[in-house]
């Protein structure tokens, strides 16, 4: 692999305008090269014009102009490499020292929950009177704070870990930067025919201040050591198989691209006999029933396969969405793990469709069955507690979905109005299960020998009932965000821009869901749909919420549409675009716009009654999976370009603070002295507890013991010296030999 293509490989995508321009330098080497012989050529020309000059002179002066041409392109050149090279040290010396200040604190904080727990543990449990209630409620106070320590350990454990990551980040920055440089340079003398790069390199690079530092190695093996020794009790194996990180470019399994492969094919297979055997087998009237059966978990392996697409496209251009969702970088899905569940569903969703159509001919068994099977499989799938079957991935989104239904008690991230969004998007899909669920708990009765019976309208009404419930459904996405987008105004502190103003974009479906339902409610009281003021009501604020939400997509939420945009060739488009081509965000803002105002065919044909509602549903519901799908692309463009903004390429692990830590101490300490006993020894003096009044339960003074076991807090390094190349987990090295294995 060429180095240009391993370092776009390897580059953190945060950093990666701090990065040795590589390309740049590469370009500006060849363009010389191709200028060179020209310039020889005028030189030549030039001189065969003088008589008098013979051709020794001539050719002594055409290499004096070439050897001047060379130089002057030297000194520009070196110049280019010493600003690029002074951008290296300064950004690699705020981020070793960023590194030094976290890992200070981290110290800190270790230091802290150990010296709480070997000070603030009772020694004789014994002794305690069990049927004090007093020192029971003690004792679970003192339980209380056992959990608190509990979580305390399992946030640093997540910061170390996060740190780690920092720091093999950094290690590779200066790895990468290193060899750009020699391979540059190398190449700037083999072309020139000279050893000024050589000088240059060995003069400036490999004494500058990010080449020579070997700080950020120390941090790693002192990280490593403080990992294993205080938070896995001396393990090392699971300790490191906690820090490492696997490769960027590592490759997927081939187990998994054979599964992804079989499913596909048999998916592929069956839907070709779901679409043959469909046009055999009359479904009759019952066939709205059918479609909303089988509709919504449709929808959801649709979702999946474009998710898995999202996540292709954002690994291979270089948004982190691993960050950005505040993912685990050793444990979470790519593309072909999205692609293999979607397709395993997908087979099932056939087998139960199939079925379906069989059963009452050749299965003998009640069709009814079957797509309740398929999701209870698919409910099954998601919520099963054990640890198989990518159980971190789902228990992932089992929390963000916890805490969007939590919404506004909870502090919102980007996982989690991400996720509500989407919720925002498959309406359709969450009334089809909805209406699933009337129809298998409300609509259906038990009889002796026949199984189920039920109505082919059933669920289907339009009572007010009905209509209310699945308002309530439909309004309930958009409820969701509503209420994150008040959290996130409560907890910003800012003005009403830009969350009051996004609430009220999801406002508006408040008033289109509401004004749709009282037009059905009422569609028997007018003679035509536009003498009905809710119908025009409904147009109207259908309208105005299309309008509104377009706006926010292209302008907020994918920063385009820039008045002020610097470039002239691709005018509304922002200064810095992930993407390989500019048509595609061209393309992104036509289709946003029509696929927002689609409504406008579905209440056209509904209004002509030239197609039935469930099929206009099952056109336009796709189709706005699809739009989403292109939402999502530069939603997280955008996202990561802030993250760029802010060099921020770790999470920002908070660690839980052991709250009351003084009271806390106060009432362990209360917990030895008051045990029931009569006649105890006499404390010693650094034991003793003051009080204010024997009543007032205020404790005034405590000294505990000092643990002599307790960490240094100080910065100190550990000296030990070990080669980098056993820590290089995120880049494939080029040569043979380390590049930073020199002190």
């Amino acid at each position: 692999m060429k180095f240009a293509e391993h370092l776009s490989a390897h580059i953190t995508p945060e950093w990666r305008k701090q990065y040795i321009t590589y390309e740049n330098m590469k370009e500006m080497l060849y363009s010389a090269i191709d200028g060179l012989p020209n310039e020889a050529q005028e030189c030549h020309d030039t001189v065969n014009t003088i008589d008098t000059i013979n051709s020794i002179d001539t050719i002594t002066t055409v290499n004096e102009e070439t050897n001047e041409c060379i130089r002057q392109f030297e000194e520009e050149f070196f110049v280019y490499c010493e600003r690029e090279l002074s951008k290296i040290n300064t950004f690699f010396a705020e981020k070793l020292a960023e590194a030094i200040r976290r890992f200070g604190d981290l110290k800190t904080e270790l230091n802290e929950s150990q010296h709480f727990q070997q000070n603030g543990k009772p020694k004789d449990d014994k002794l305690f009177g069990l049927f004090d209630r007093k020192i029971i409620n003690e004792r679970d106070d003192r339980l209380n704070i056992d959990r608190k320590v509990s979580r305390k350990l399992h946030d640093l454990k997540l910061a170390f870990s996060e740190f780690y990551l920092s720091l093999v980040l950094l290690q590779n920055y200066q790895n990468l930067n290193f060899t750009g440089f020699r391979k540059i340079l190398k190449k700037h003398d083999k072309l020139l025919n000279t050893n000024a790069g050589l000088e240059w390199r060995q003069t400036n690079v490999e004494s500058s201040h990010f080449y020579t530092n070997n700080e950020v190695n120390k941090l790693i093996i002192e990280t490593e050591n403080l990992f294993t020794t205080h938070l896995e009790s001396g393990d090392r194996q699971k300790a490191m198989k906690r820090l490492r990180v696997p490769p960027l470019n590592a490759h997927q399994s081939v187990w998994t691209t054979f599964r992804v492969g079989i499913f596909l094919g048999a998916f592929v297979v069956l839907l070709f006999n779901v679409l043959f055997v469909s046009l055999l087998v009359p479904l009759g009237h019952e066939w709205p029933v059918v479609v909303r059966l089988f509709r919504g978990p449709l929808m959801i392996i649709m979702f999946l396969f474009m998710i898995g697409i999202n996540v292709y496209g954002w690994r291979t251009s270089g948004v982190n969405h691993v960050l950005i969702f505040e993912l685990d970088p050793r444990d979470h899905l790519s593309e072909q793990h999205f692609f293999e569940i979607a397709s395993i569903f997908a087979v099932l969703w056939s087998l139960s469709v199939l079925s379906y159509l069989f059963s009452p001919n050749i299965l003998s068994i009640n069709a009814n069955l079957f797509p309740l099977l398929l999701v209870f499989f698919m409910v099954l799938f998601m919520i099963n507690p054990t640890r198989t079957l990518r159980h971190s991935a789902r228990f992932w989104l089992l929390k963000v979905l916890i805490r969007v239904i939590r919404a506004p008690f909870v502090k919102v991230e980007f996982a989690d109005f991400w996720l509500a969004d989407q919720l925002n998007s498959i309406v359709p899909v969450l009334q089809d299960f909805e209406f699933l669920i009337c129809y298998y708990f409300n609509f259906y009765s038990i009889t002796s020998h026949k199984g189920f019976e039920t109505s082919s309208d059933c669920c289907i009404s339009s009572s007010t009932s009905d209509l209310l419930i699945r308002t309530f459904v439909a309004c309930l996405p958009a409820w969701f965000r509503f209420a994150q987008c008040l959290r996130r105004y409560k907890d910003d502190r800012r003005g009403l821009f830009p969350h009051v103003v996004n609430a009220g974009k999801y406002s508006t479906t408040f008033f289109v869901v509401i004004f749709s339902t009282l037009t059905k409610l009422t569609i028997n009281d007018y003679d035509h749909s536009f003498s009905n003021p809710y119908f025009n009501l409904w147009i109207i604020s259908m309208i105005v919420s299309s309008c509104y939400t377009y706006v926010w997509d292209v302008k907020m939420d994918w920063g385009l549409f820039d008045p002020n945009s610097p470039s002239k060739e691709y005018p509304f488009l922002r200064e810095e675009i992930v993407y390989s081509s500019p048509n595609y965000y061209y393309f992104a803002i036509i289709e946003d716009l029509i696929l927002r105002f689609a409504w406008t065919l579905s209440v056209s044909l509904q209004e002509v009654g030239v197609i039935h509602a469930e099929l206009v549903t099952s056109i336009l519901a796709p189709l706005e999976l699809f739009r989403r799908f292109v939402w999502n692309f530069f939603r997280l463009e955008n996202e990561h370009l802030n993250n760029c903004g802010e060099f921020r390429a770790v999470r920002d692990i908070s660690i839980a603070p052991i709250e009351n830590t003084r009271d806390s101490m106060n009432i362990m300490d209360k917990m030895r002295t008051n045990t029931g006993l009569k006649y105890r020894k006499p404390r010693s003096k650094s034991r003793q507890v003051s009080r204010e009044d024997s009543n007032s339960g205020k404790f005034l003074k405590v000294k505990p013991n000092q643990s002599s076991a307790s960490l240094s807090t100080n910065s100190s390094i550990s000296t030990s010296n070990r080669g980098n190349c056993d820590v290089n987990l995120l880049i494939d090295p080029i040569d043979d030999t380390c590049e930073l294995n020199r002190l």
